[in-house]
């Protein structure tokens, strides 16, 4: 049977390199110091909605009905539910949370309708945590080995552009600037003749040096001055807008240099009238550019009818730190197995190996053997 079109399955070693990425994000949101939270999937579809109703990602949620007929939704993103778990919380709350998400949506090779989404968030921020939020993206990146590029901008320099050319509808107008670095400028130009603000093309293409004169950009000016204590190097796209309604101050994007893809987007917003910062990234994102290898299995015993002792051998190695799987079989099927799950090593155990405590170790790349001790096999370095 096939999956639903939008969903996927995951098995062997892509469902490994997804759980080994994973574990890279999570432990770097825990090193900067933020805690896990878990929330439902499934909500009452008004707070899903909430008051964000003309943003693109609301009315692509997927709509359900209980026994009691009871309008439900599954959720397309965190944010929203970081009102409810926000509240009380000793400031700054600083949560991380890694699940799936929801979006009823035209599917392609990087959309999906399910997918895992890994965001992070301070409650009660400050323009520093603006700086220490985007360091989170540049350590897992490092890590994952994708070079990327993060572009800053601020809502508030955009508005006060916008209120200098006298644009009347701004959401409407941002949404389309938004676009700059994604549709040709003729068709920008096009779409924002109809709010008579296509002139704006030329302002958003000036140099930094040009925007210097507009209050909001010392926002802008301090945030790239705290990022370089953090050695980390943002780059400003005064077109930057980010497609959600909620952002009020700091925008940004991380993209991938090469392929300019968007790995990561975020920006500051408003949780319970108290200000916030932080960002959403997809799994299947940071996995489709990552060069990280999936932790390989260390060994495989083959029992040859010594099953006791294989088990024994098995959770002394796993006790070490070491991962192992038993096959209980014939040799020759054994390593057809270790073969096509690329394990390093395999160890013998049979008659011979129990009566002399010694155990046949071969190299599963090179296939040199050599026969080791329990005792130096537990300790290979002797510690």
């Amino acid at each position: 049977m096939e999956t639903v079109k939008g969903f996927s399955d995951y098995t062997g070693e892509q469902a490994a390199k997804r759980a080994a990425v994973r574990k890279i994000i999570e432990e770097t949101f825990q090193l900067y110091g933020f805690e896990p939270a878990e929330t439902p999937i499934i909500e009452q579809e008004s707070f899903v909605k909430g008051d964000n109703t003309q943003d693109e990602a609301v009315s692509d949620i997927f709509k359900l009905q209980d026994k009691g007929k009871r309008k439900l939704a599954l959720r397309y993103e965190f944010t929203f539910q970081l009102k409810r778990i926000a509240k009380n919380k000793k400031l700054p709350y600083k949560r991380y949370q890694i699940g799936p998400v929801f979006r009823d949506e035209p599917v392609s090779s990087t959309r999906f309708r399910q997918f895992t989404q890994c965001d992070v968030d301070i409650i009660g921020s400050s323009i520093k945590d603006k700086a220490e939020v985007l360091a989170t993206i540049q350590t897992i990146a490092d890590k994952l080995e994708i070079k990327l590029n993060i572009c800053i901008n601020n809502r508030k320099l955009l508005n006060e552009i916008l209120e200098k050319e006298g644009v009347k509808k701004k959401q409407e107008v941002i949404r389309e600037i938004d676009k700059l670095d994604k549709l040709p400028e003729a068709e920008i130009k096009k779409n924002l003749k109809q709010y008579k603000a296509e002139k704006l093309v030329q302002i958003f293409k000036k140099p930094e040096t040009y925007f210097e004169k507009y209050e909001s950009y010392k926002e802008i000016k301090l945030l790239k001055k705290l990022c370089k204590d953090y050695n980390l190097q943002v780059k400003f796209q005064p077109s930057l807008a980010r497609g959600l309604s909620y952002y009020n101050g700091t925008v940004f994007e991380a993209k991938t240099k090469d392929k300019k893809e968007s790995v990561v987007g975020g920006g500051a917003f408003m949780i319970n009238g108290i200000q916030a910062i932080g960002y959403g990234s997809g799994l299947e994102r940071w996995c489709s550019f990552a060069e990280t290898t999936p932790t390989q299995i260390n060994y495989i015993i083959i029992s040859i009818n010594q099953d006791k002792t294989a088990i024994k051998l098995a959770q002394k190695l796993r006790a070490a730190g070491n991962s192992a799987i038993i096959f209980y079989g014939k040799p020759s099927k054994a390593l057809q197995y270790a073969n096509s799950k690329n394990i390093q090593s395999a160890i013998f155990i049979g008659d011979k190996e129990v009566k002399s405590k010694t155990f046949k170790v071969r190299n599963l790349e090179t296939g040199k053997e050599k026969l080791i001790s329990e005792k130096e096999l537990l300790n290979p370095r002797g510690s």
